[in-house]
Parts: C-alpha cells; sequence; structure tokens
C-alpha cells in the first residue's frame, strides 16, 4: 500500500528535525561513547593512576562541547536567552571540584575556564543589548560554584590528607605494636621461661592500669605468687673450681668476658641436653632437666651435660695452661620453680632436693660429676659409676645417709693411652705462658664466639625505633641495641624478618590503594553495618556523632558567602520591592548573628578590650563542641537560605503575564532591539523570573552541602523537603504560556511554526521540564556527594579511633619493656642497652667504693617444710614471698633509691650501694659524701629487720635477720647470652658473704674497714673480735648498733 498524504510530510518533518539538530545528536552520542569506555577502564586500578588526569580532562571537555552545543542549538532559529544553559554550566564548574580527580590548581583552572566560555558566547552574540544585569548575575552564580566548589575541595583534601596519614600511622603502629609485643617476649624469655612468663606479663599491664586507674582499691593484702611444682626432675649444680683466684687478677673486662664465654658455653651445653640454666651465683652455674615440660630421660640429660661441661674446662685447662676443673653435682627429684619478690626477677628452684644437690657439688670431686642414688636409679645403667664417698667429705650427706657415687666419663675409656713420647700431648701454651692466665683465658675463650648478652634482641625489629605520634615527637621505643648491628641485620635478617617487612609493605600498598580506590563507598567493611553507614562498635555511634567540629566556623562562613550571591543575584534580576528587602535583611541579621558567634574567639585576638567578645568565645566553643547547638544553628542556616531562595517567587497569574510588569522594571529590561536578524532576547522579560529563582534555589540546595560534618540523615530529610517544596511550587506557579515547545512570547512561537520547521527548539528549552530536571540532577549529585562526604568522616574518625587505641597499648607495651628491662638491669645499665648511640656490646664496670650487703632468714631453712598441709612447701614459698616483696617495696623509697637489689640466693637478699655513682667521681666527692651509701645501706638493712618484725606479728613466726656488709672495690657486668644477668664480683661480695654467714642473727656484722667508715658517719659499733672466715683467715669484725643507728638514721623510714 502507498503511502498516505499525511505521512511524508511527517516524515520529512521528523528528517528535518534530526538535520536541524546533529550536531546535539551526535555531541550526545559521542560522550555517551566516551564516558562508557572511560567507566571501564576505571576499574582497572594501574591504568586508572596512570591517566587519572588525562580522564578527568576529558570528561569535563565532553561535558562542556555538549553545553556550548546545546547553547549553539537553542539559538539556531535567532532566538536566544540570557540563562540558557547556566545550570548545565554551574552543575560543570560543581561537579570539577566534588567529583573529577582533579588537584585544586587543575580544578581552579578547569571552573573558571568552564564559567567564561559561557560568558564569552554571551557577551559576543548579545553585544549591545542591554541584557548586562543577567550576565552580571550568570557571572555571580559561576563565582558562587566555583567558591563553594574550591571550598567543599579544601576541606575534602583536608578530611583526605588526615584520613591517610591517621590510616597510615595506624598500620605503623601497628607493625611497631607487633614488634614491642615479640621483643616483649624475648625480653622476658630471656629471664623466664615460657610458661610463667606470660602469666607475670598479663599481671604487669594489669598493675599499669590499676596504677592509671585511681579509683581501683587492691581487693587482697597479699602479692601474687608465681610458683609450681613439678615432680621427677634433677638438678645439677657445677663450680669451677680455681675461678676465684683466676678472678682476682682479672681485668673488669676479662672477667666479663671469661664469664659470658664460659657461661654461654655451658648455656649451649644445656640447650643440646635439654637442660634449663636456673641462675648464675658467682662461678657457680645451676641448671634443670624436667621443666617445664616431664622428660623420662632426665637424669641421663643431666649426667651428659655435666661429663660435657669437665670435658669443656678440661679443654680449656689444656688450651691455657691454667689450673682449673669442674665439680659437679646431682641429684634427682622434686622442685618448685618460679620467681619470687617485686624486683629484679630471677627464676630460681626451690625444695629439700634443690639443697642436696647443691651439697652434692660441694661434697665433689674436681672434675667428676658427683650424683646421688636417686639420680643414679634413673639412669637404667646407661653410665658406669664408681662409689663417691660423699659423706666423707661433707657431714650433712652423712646426717642423711646419702649414698653417692661418681660417673665415669665413657670418653676416657675411649681413648688410649699414650704409649710413645711423640703421643704425647704437646704444650699449646709455650710462648703464651710468659702471659698472665687471666690473658690466656680470655684469648683462646673469645674464640668459642658465644652469644653477647641480648644478641637475640639485637636484629632488624629493633630498627623502627623512632616513629611519629600526633604532636610531632619522636618516642624511642627501647631498640635494644639495634643501630649498632644495623648493616649486619640487614644483611643477615632472617627469613622470618623479610617475611614480616614484605607483609608490611603489602598491608601498606593495599591500605593505600583501597583509600584511593574509585570506588571508595562500594567497598565493604566489617566496622559498619551492611544496612546504612553506621559503626558496628557499640558506642562508636554516640562518640562520632558528639565529638567537636572545629571547623564548623568555616561551613557558616561559605554559607554567608552563598547568601550575599543570593541577594546579588536577586537585586540584579528580580523586581526591587519591600518584600525583597525586608525577607533579606531578616537572614542577614541572622547569618550576622550566627557569624559573630562563630568568630568572635578570633575576633578577641585583634580585640581584647571588648569583653562580650569573651562571653560571645565560651558561646563559639559550645558551637563546636555541642552537637545539638551546632545542628540547630546549622538547620536554622540552611532553612533561612533555603527559603530566602525562594521566598519572593510571584504568585500564580490571573491574566497576560506581560500585563503584570511595572514601569520600574524597564528600567532592568530595555525594550528589545533587533540585532542583524537576531531577535531580542526572550520578549517576555518577566518570564526570566522562573530561571532565576529555579538558580537560587539549585545554590540554596549547594548550601546544605558545605556542612561537611552534618550528618547524613539530617542532610538528607533537609535535601528532600526542600526538593519536594520548590518542584511544588513551580509547577503550580509557572504560567502555562511559560511552557511548552519553547519559551518565548506565543505570538512569536505560533508565527515561526507555520513556515519554518526549524524553530523547533529539542526538549531541554521547555522550561517546566528543565526546572524539574535540574532541581532533580542537582538533589540526586548533592545525595551522592553527602554520602561519600560522610562516609570518608566515618572512615577518618574509624582511623582515628583505632590510631588512639593502638597508640595506647603501644604505650603500655612500651612500659612493660622498660619495667621489664629495668627488672634485669639497674637503670644505668639498661641505658647501655636502650637508645641509638653506639656502645661496646660488653658491659663491665670497675667500682672504686661499693657497699656490699647480704640479709639472710637463716629461720626459713627450719620453717621450710614439704607437706600435704603446706602444699608440699608451696606456702612456706608463699610466706617468703611476702618477705622479699616486702623488702623490695622498701627500694621505692626516695632514701633508698640508691640501693640496687642484685639478687635473691634462697632465703638471702643480696643489695649494693654506690653503684649508680660514675666510676672514677668517687674521689671528687667529700669524704663524708663519699660514704654516704655506706650509712644508706646500713638504715636500709635496719629496715629490712623493722619489716619482718611487722612480717612476724601477722605471720605468727619469729624470723630474724642476719645482716652481713662490707665495702670496698667491685666488678660490675652483665653476662649470660640466653639469660641475661647483672652481677658483681670481687673480694669485697665474697668478704660481704662472709659476714654474713658467720654474723648472728637479728645483728648487721662488718669490718673493721667498714666499721671505721660508719664510725665518721655518727654510727656506733662493738667490736666482736676475731673470727675465722673461710678463704681469709681470722677478720676482726664489727656488730652496728641498730638502737643507735635507729636514732641518728632514721632506720630507713623516712
Amino acid at each position: 500500500m502507498a503511502p498516505g498524504p499525511r505521512t511524508e510530510p511527517r516524515a520529512a518533518e521528523q528528517k528535518q528535525k534530526i538535520e536541524d539538530h546533529l550536531a546535539f545528536i551526535v555531541t550526545v552520542f559521542t560522550t555517551l561513547i566516551i564516558f562508557g569506555i572511560i567507566s571501564v577502564l576505571v576499574y582497572i586500578e594501574s591504568l586508572l593512576r596512570r591517566w587519572l588526569r588525562f580522564f578527568a580532562g576529558l570528561t569535563w571537555l565532553c561535558f562542556l562541547s555538549l553545553g556550548c552545543v546545546l547553547i549553539f542549538d537553542s539559538g539556531k532559529n535567532g532566538n536566544i536567552c540570557v540563562w540558557e544553559q547556566v545550570p548545565f554550566f554551574l552543575f560543570l564548574i560543581f561537579t570539577v571540584y566534588t567529583m573529577l580527580p582533579l588537584g585544586m590548581k587543575d580544578a581552579i583552572i578547569v571552573g573558571t575556564v568552564s564559567a567564561i566560555s559561557h560568558l564569552l558566547v554571551f557577551v559576543i552574540r548579545l553585544w549591545g543589548t542591554g541584557f548586562w544585569s543577567q550576565l552580571i548575575a550568570n557571572a555571580i552564580i559561576f563565582l558562587c560554584g566555583n567558591v563553594v566548589g574550591a571550598f567543599h575541595k579544601h576541606q575534602m583534601q583536608d578530611a583526605s590528607r588526615h584520613l591517610y596519614q591517621h590510616t597510615l600511622k595506624f598500620i605503623q603502629i601497628r607493625r611497631k605494636l607487633k614488634i614491642e609485643k615479640r621483643q616483649q617476649e624475648n625480653l622476658l624469655l630471656s629471664v623466664l621461661p615460657a610458661h610463667i612468663s606470660m602469666g607475670m606479663k598479663l599481671a604487669i599491664i594489669e598493675r599499669l592500669k590499676e596504677n592509671n586507674d585511681t579509683r581501683h582499691a587492691p581487693d587482697n593484702n597479699f602479692h601474687s605468687l608465681y610458683v609450681k611444682r613439678h615432680q621427677n626432675v634433677s638438678i645439677l649444680y657445677a663450680d669451677i673450681v680455681g675461678f676465684t683466684r683466676l678472678a682476682s687478677d682479672c681485668s673488669p673486662k676479662e672477667l666479663v668476658v671469661m664469664l659470658n664465654e664460659l657461661f654461654g658455653k655451658f648455656d649451649q651445653i644445656a640447650k643440646e641436653n635439654e637442660c634449663m640454666r636456673i641462675k648464675i651465683l658467682g662461678d657457680c652455674y645451676y641448671c634443670v632437666s624436667g621443666l617445664p615440660v616431664s622428660l623420662p630421660t632426665h637424669a641421663r640429660n643431666c649426667v651428659k651435660m655435666g661429663l660435657d661441661m669437665c670435658e669443656a674446662i678440661k679443654q680449656v685447662k689444656e688450651a691455657t695452661g691454667v689450673d682449673i676443673s669442674m665439680r659437679v653435682g646431682i641429684h634427682s627429684g622434686n622442685v618448685l620453680c618460679g620467681v619470687i619478690g617485686l624486683r629484679k626477677w630471677q627464676y630460681d628452684v626451690w625444695s629439700h632436693d634443690v639443697s642436696l644437690a647443691n651439697r652434692m657439688e660441694s661434697a665433689g670431686v674436681p672434675g667428676r660429676v658427683h650424683i646421688t642414688e636417686a639420680t643414679l636409679s634413673h639412669l637404667d645403667k646407661e653410665y658406669e659409676v664408681e662409689e663417691g664417698n660423699g659423706q666423707l667429705r661433707d657431714a650433712y650427706l652423712k646426717e642423711m645417709n646419702i649414698q653417692t657415687y661418681l660417673v665415669i666419663d665413657p670418653r676416657q675409656r675411649r681413648q688410649p693411652l699414650p704409649t710413645h713420647p711423640q703421643q704425647l700431648p704437646k704444650p699449646r701454651v709455650n710462648d703464651a705462658l710468659k702471659m698472665r692466665a687471666s690473658v690466656r683465658m680470655t684469648r683462646y675463650l673469645e674464640s668459642w664466639g658465644a652469644a653477647r648478652p641480648f644478641a637475640h634482641l639485637n636484629h632488624r625489629e629493633s630498627l623502627s625505633s623512632e616513629f611519629s605520634v600526633p604532636g610531632g615527637k619522636r618516642t624511642n621505643a627501647i631498640p635494644l641495641r639495634a643501630l649498632g648491628r644495623r648493616r649486619a641485620a640487614d644483611r643477615d635478617g632472617a627469613p622470618g624478618d623479610r617475611a614480616e617487612d614484605n607483609s608490611y609493605d603489602e598491608e601498606m600498598m593495599s591500605t593505600i590503594e583501597g583509600l584511593s580506590s574509585a570506588k571508595p563507598c562500594c567497598r565493604k567493611s566489617g566496622d559498619f553495618c551492611a544496612v546504612g553507614m553506621f559503626f558496628v562498635e557499640k558506642g562508636l555511634e554516640r562518640e562520632y556523632r558528639f565529638m567537636p567540629v572545629t571547623e564548623v566556623r568555616n561551613y557558616f562562613a561559605c554559607a554567608g558567602f552563598i547568601f550575599l550571591c543570593l541577594l546579588f543575584i536577586q537585586l540584579l534580576v528580580m523586581p526591587k520591592n519591600a518584600e525583597l528587602g525586608t525577607s533579606f535583611g531578616i537572614v542577614a541579621v541572622l547569618l550576622l548573628l550566627v557569624l559573630g558567634v562563630c568568630f568572635s574567639e578570633r575576633c578577641l585576638r585583634f580585640c581584647p578590650q571588648w569583653s562580650f567578645l569573651r562571653r560571645l568565645g565560651a558561646l563559639s566553643k559550645k558551637v563546636e563542641g555541642m552537637p545539638v547547638v551546632r545542628l540547630v544553628l546549622e538547620v536554622l542556616t540552611i532553612g533561612s537560605l533555603l527559603v530566602i531562595a525562594i521566598f519572593n517567587l510571584p504568585p500564580q497569574p490571573n491574566g497576560n503575564l506581560t500585563s503584570q510588569c511595572t514601569a520600574s522594571e524597564n528600567v532592568f529590561y530595555p525594550t528589545p532591539q533587533p540585532v542583524g536578524n537576531l531577535m531580542s532576547p526572550c520578549p517576555a522579560r518577566e518570564n526570566v523570573f522562573y530561571p532565576y529563582y529555579t538558580y537560587s534555589c539549585i545554590l540554596g540546595l549547594i548550601a546544605c552541602s558545605v556542612f561537611l560534618r552534618m550528618s547524613l540523615e539530617l542532610k538528607v530529610s533537609l535535601l528532600t523537603v526542600a526538593v519536594v517544596a520548590y518542584l511544588a511550587l513551580f509547577n503550580t506557579h509557572l504560567p502555562e504560556e511559560a511552557c511548552g515547545a519553547c519559551w518565548f512570547s506565543p505570538s512569536q512561537t505560533n508565527a515561526s511554526s507555520a513556515n519554518d520547521t526549524s524553530g523547533y527548539p529539542l526538549f531541554v528549552n521547555d522550561l517546566r521540564i528543565m526546572i524539574n530536571l535540574y532541581l532533580v540532577l542537582f538533589y540526586v549529585t548533592l545525595l551522592l556527594l553527602s554520602r561519600q562526604i560522610d562516609y570518608y568522616s566515618r572512615l577518618d574518625y574509624l582511623w582515628k579511633n583505632k590510631f588512639k587505641k593502638e597508640h595506647e597499648e603501644f604505650e603500655t607495651m612500651e612500659n612493660v619493656n622498660r619495667l621489664l628491662l629495668e627488672n634485669v638491669l639497674p637503670a644505668h645499665v639498661a641505658a647501655h642497652f636502650i637508645g641509638d648511640k653506639l656502645n661496646e656490646d660488653w658491659y663491665h664496670q670497675s667500682y672504686d667504693c661499693v657497699c656490699v650487703m647480704f640479709a639472710s632468714v637463716p629461720d626459713f631453712k627450719v620453717f621450710y617444710t614439704e607437706c600435704d598441709v603446706n602444699k608440699e612447701g608451696l606456702e612456706c614459698l608463699r610466706l617468703l614471698n611476702e618477705i622479699i616483696a616486702d623488702f623490695d617495696e622498701l627500694l621505692l623509697k626516695p632514701k633508698f633509691s640508691g640501693v640496687e637489689k642484685i639478687k635473691t640466693i634462697g632465703s638471702t637478699y643480696m643489695a649494693a650501694g654506690g653503684l649508680s655513682v660514675t666510676p672514677g667521681h668517687e674521689n671528687n666527692q667529700d669524704q663524708e659524701r663519699q660514704h654516704a651509701h655506706i650509712g644508706i645501706m646500713v638504715d636500709y638493712s635496719i629496715a629490712l629487720m623493722n619489716k619482718l618484725d611487722g612480717i612476724n606479728r601477722h605471720s605468727f613466726n619469729s624470723f630474724r635477720l642476719r645482716v652481713g656488709i662490707n665495702h670496698g672495690p667491685v666488678i660490675a657486668g652483665v653476662i649470660g647470652a640466653r639469660k641475661p644477668q647483672y652481677d658483681i664480683w670481687g673480694n669485697t661480695v665474697n668478704v660481704a658473704s662472709r659476714m654474713e654467714s658467720t654474723g648472728e642473727l637479728g645483728k648487721i656484722q662488718v669490718t673493721e674497714e667498714t666499721s671505721g667508715i660508719l664510725q665518721g658517719l655518727g654510727y656506733s659499733c662493738a667490736c666482736r673480735g676475731l673470727i675465722n672466715v673461710k678463704g681469709k683467715g681470722e677478720l676482726r669484725t664489727y656488730f652496728v648498733c641498730t638502737d643507735t643507728a635507729k636514732s641518728q638514721g632514721g632506720g630507713g623510714l623516712n
């Protein structure tokens, strides 16, 4: 069937429409294709990061091209209006700042170019028409868009920068926390076994928290006891015979190196034989096999270790020619093991079996392993033995009728006896014999290469010792001698360290990429609820909503700028009448009051004499810190801008709109004049009210976005109510002649439609459609933007909160580390192993005048029993723990701050004074100050006696203290690789120990030299006379008169 007569004209008409708007159609389709390609490419993160600016610039060019095409397409019929595509270009300018990933400088350039492009087109096309007021109004709209966009971008950049900083700081401090935890564990394990150290670590943390909580009250009067009972273990005691004589000729470094190398070798042998070193007492070494896990081979392990120790010392003797040997005693039984006291923790064991093992060592034979029958029963005839006859050398063994044996080393049976002179061992020391024995020993032992104290802590994890924290401070975290071996650690770092570094780098990069992701709001997070942007953690949501907003004054200032823009736009375009002036005047007063409150604190800096500013300044802080006050002012400000934008909208007209124009309006809208073939813009000049009211409404909606920290729900509610009201008002008040196919005068539209089909513009020029479209477009854009802002604000707060918690935990761990290290070493010695200073690896120091005290409770040995009633001795140790802990607490008194606890040996307490004095400076002080620490040590001894008397009253016991004090030169140092231990050596220490062991209960025995010093300090001493001291012969000793000392020294109670 042939087409009808009406079909052909209609087809020709449609074809003509397409040809007329071909540029617009091509631009739209091209833009959609480019957007589609960009939308796909942005999901390729590596490509996005490389071409980010290019994609942003391309997006802007597409929008700009589309806007220009719309302008020119609308003016093809010779009619063009100044308000054409103003909202489109405003949208382009606003999204350049808020949506496109451009820097501030690039965004300002692009936003300015966009505004100038629109203005330039109309200046050129409408030159001489007299519509400058509308052009200026357009310029103000674009200026407002640029300024508000730049403000928004600046605020978001600051927020993003803070987000990155807190995120990276959180990752760094979390890694630091892991390092601190591992370092803490290593440090604790270097002093205590793992099975007891964790409980003590938790106790330290709890104690730190209690100290921070002043409301906490102790729930009991007893100190914690970390002691456990273990059965079926073997205890080994070993003593180096002849070492005391050798040590007397050693320099401080030689002594420390010698002891560290010897005991480092013994530690290595202990590890090979599944033994745990307990403690080092001078040149005595004792260990246990069967701790913490019971071992059926515990006796064989100890015997094998004892034989290996004897062999090691034998090799030293052969190599150096120094007359030393090893005496080893072993017994098998049960022990109580753990830690007692509050300071200078040292893992120890207690029981009758431990005392017996000690007796076995002292009654042993040099170079042999001396065992009891109990140990022999566990050997399963693996070793041959011979009679030990220990009861002949020790009265206790004879009293207890202990049968002892000497183990025969299987290696001696395998070695053939030399028969030829050439087979005899040649001395290796020939020329070296000319050296001192200590030098020969030190040189030989250094070849063993034992690990240095705390060497296992000096690896790469300590390198991050400095870490920036809020406020710009740098905190040193206890980096245990890291920098001294930085290069070596970097070369020889363990695979675990490298793996941790790699995981840290991966975590850092993944977090940065996550924050930079093209779809951050789509990423799932366990910190937020699945529905809505609310925090999962209880209480965090309330904290977030009630947190202060310090930048709120900037939000109100930007809102004030938007108000000024609205005022100038409506003054330029709208009719000036009383309603306009009144409404804007009321809002202006309101905004001035709000701004005055917000900026009063800053104004006070320039005008401090104005007292009312101080009151306003206090109110300003409330606006920042009180959410209710802040929200009321924000809602009032935004509501005022939203209302004033449309408040003066004229009511719906009853007749011809043109007749309602007043004569005064002609001043602003002059009579149109022909310009070439162009008609003057918009003959119905009063119709320009509606698009500019629309633009004012859009600026009012944008005002909501400047309050970045307003809650998302409130912001969405305000935007929704405003848009619904705007749409209702415009759709009910818009005159019919201003709607339809074209927004021109009816006569012009009818005339052009009769003969010229090119006068049919696209739908984008329909006023009602355009108002609805742009209001909805900005509404949706602002909703998405508000959600993004809320997401990043919450994320920033979340990272701040996490960082705060991690930092608090980090500080706790740092304090725990400090306490642990100071519990191992004196503070001045710990400084040697802390920090960035490059010190010698060995710590050794000689002192000319140190006062050494031994204080024991001899009656405790009688008190200690092992039966079911006291849990096999555990309750007895609980009382000893109370005694030692009370002694430790006295060290917290300022008077005794110079007293350093060295160790406890059973029920004996060892301390020293004068170790904190810088060596060499003693002689620079006057006589009284030089020996003041000796008097303080006497006062401390008296304070210990008073403490013990108090414990006796509460426990119904009659313990008495026996104290021995001596002063003189000592050598101090740190020895031991796996369990570093601070100790002092020298004749002064030995004599002080003898003063205690030969003393009397309730008295302080001192040497004649120490007595002379004390009498010079005002103390009274009574001569005891000559007594026989083991290894020293007869010495004249004195007892300190404690009653006189109490009256003069205060008894240590001050």
